[in-house]
């Protein structure tokens, strides 16, 4: 079992940056998958960013490519999102995951993952 925490959500202006943090309870921090997706209001949750249980391979999503960073720190328990030149489309619930690394699902599925977090909110004023 794993509980997640999000936090570093907030109200920012277009071009700005923030910074999200995920803690996750547990021991075995380093066996999972991390994942960040996002929904807007009345829109579907979306994929954000993931990183590997070991943190040698990111992938993102083709809207945060080139502004988004992902990273852990598994000595922390912590997954990271670094959110840099933000625009008013990224205002959304941003939302952590975590699945087993051994897992077959696609990383890019939200169904593929097992625990998520409660959301962190990030508004992006024009």
């Amino acid at each position: 079992q794993v509980q997640l925490v999000e936090s570093g959500g907030g109200l920012v202006q277009a071009g700005g940056s923030l910074r999200l943090s995920c803690a996750a309870s547990g021991r075995t921090f380093s066996r999972y998958r991390m994942g960040w997706f996002r929904q807007a209001p009345g829109k579907e949750r979306d994929f954000v960013a993931a990183i590997s249980g070991s943190g040698g391979i990111t992938y993102y999503g083709d809207s945060v490519k080139g502004r988004f960073t992902i990273s852990r720190d598994n000595a922390k328990n912590t997954v990271y999102l670094q959110m840099n030149s933000l625009k008013p489309e990224d205002t959304a619930v941003y939302f952590c995951a975590a699945v087993s690394t051994y897992s077959i699902g696609s990383t890019y599925d939200r169904t593929s993952y097992d625990y998520w977090g409660q959301g962190t909110q990030v508004t992006v004023s024009s």
